[in-house]
């Protein structure tokens, strides 16, 4: 045991000043076994080691090439299969709901979860602010213009303690699925069927068709995490500042707006939309433009992607997916998630920008997930060390 004299010894207010943490977040630490923690003889309280501190702080703002690796409990990629908190992603999608699944990856917990609520005066304002996007924007136009009003009329939104980050995503999506442009409930029960589920809820902003609510719930699982991807990535460096949730959000929807990221599934959607008038046609003119064929492989999967193959399988019976079978049929890689959800827009109908918004809604959970994650750690860790490639000093 230390002795209270035992200079190699740091108090608990001493640690929460290095790593510039509040108290509770060192508790944290050890419970997750960064930090050991001894009693102080003769007195109250716990004591930590110098020299494992320094350790931890070397892994913050001092450490001038700061985080290469971010460890993380929420997905694994592994033998080409995706999970969730030790969850395949697969059994998930088809057995789940995505508040449920919300509920996992936010608290640990896989359990019955409440619809997301949507407060009639917050749909209100939501909606208000979507109205000012010229016409023509695409939802996740509308759905960023949103989260900026949502989070200035939160007065709320600095408690990033976890249960009140947890509420304030939930609230969260549920008003901008219940704002969305399109047919819908009015922050009561919501889409067609009335369960108020995402994919009920949701179903009716996105096509005029029968609904089919679980095949979009399962999309919106598939698409909720996807490990460190840009966006999360964005997202954390936000919630590291101590961004409050709206502001993380903010952050990942500006990376996912990207050709690169988001905005494949559009391009998917393009690409399907030519073959399905003649595919062996539309492969050969993109081969000839000499760009990837969009929905094709990916870079971290390497043969399947695993969430295409647990979406293809649900629209199985879809005409659409003859078209499917021509294509990966004719060419060398394998079929993405992009192409997946793609399929699933021309088959029921969805709006050309559907994919987007959905994909955009899927990942405010993850992002939610990796922000809750980050608020635990040492504040500021992520600044990249800059490599100087000016004019010489004169």
């Amino acid at each position: 045991m230390a002795q209270q004299s035992d200079e190699n010894y740091l108090t608990t207010a001493e640690v929460a000043r290095r790593l510039k943490v509040k108290p509770e977040t060192i508790y944290a630490y050890v419970s997750r076994g960064q930090l050991t923690s001894v009693r102080a003889r003769g007195r109250r309280g716990s004591l930590f080691a110098a020299a494992d501190v320094e350790r931890l702080a070397s892994r913050t703002v001092d450490h001038p090439g700061v985080v290469e690796r971010i460890e993380s409990e929420l997905s694994l990629l592994a033998d080409e299969e995706l999970y969730y908190r030790g969850h395949s992603v697969r059994d998930l999608a088809t057995t789940q709901s995505v508040e449920s699944v919300a509920q996992l990856l936010w608290t640990g917990r896989l359990e019955e979860s409440e619809p997301f609520p949507a407060p009639p005066e917050l749909v209100a304002l939501a909606r208000s602010a979507m109205d000012v996007a010229p016409p023509g924007a695409r939802m996740t136009d509308q759905l960023r213009i949103a989260v900026a009003v949502l989070g200035a009329g939160d007065p709320m939104r600095f408690d990033l303690a976890p249960e009140s980050v947890v509420l304030a995503a939930r609230r969260l999506l549920g008003v901008l699925i219940e704002a969305l442009p399109g047919e819908g409930g009015d922050g009561g029960e919501g889409g067609e069927g009335g369960e108020g589920t995402v994919g009920a809820r949701l179903w009716p902003k996105l096509s005029t068709r029968p609904p089919e609510p679980r095949v979009l719930e399962a999309a919106a699982i598939l698409l909720a995490d996807h490990g460190l991807a840009v966006s999360t990535v964005a997202a954390r460096v936000a919630a590291s500042a101590r961004a409050n949730l709206y502001s993380v959000v903010s952050a990942g929807l500006g990376a996912l707006d990207g050709h690169y990221h988001g905005a494949a599934t559009t391009l998917a959607y393009q690409f399907l939309g030519r073959a399905l008038r003649d595919p062996l046609e539309a492969l050969s003119d993109q081969l000839r433009s000499g760009e990837p064929v969009p929905g094709f492989g990916h870079r971290i999967y390497q043969q399947r992607d695993p969430r295409a193959e647990a979406l293809f399988e649900l629209i199985a019976g879809e005409p659409v997916m003859e078209t499917v079978r021509v294509i990966t049929g004719q060419f060398a890689g394998f079929p993405n998630i992009d192409l997946a959800v793609a399929a699933m827009m021309h088959a029921y109908g969805f709006r050309p920008d559907a994919g987007e918004a959905l994909f955009a809604l899927a990942r405010i959970i993850g992002w939610t997930a990796h922000a809750l994650e980050e608020y635990a750690e040492p504040g500021l860790r992520f600044r990249a060390l800059g490599v100087y490639t000016g004019p010489s000093v004169t």
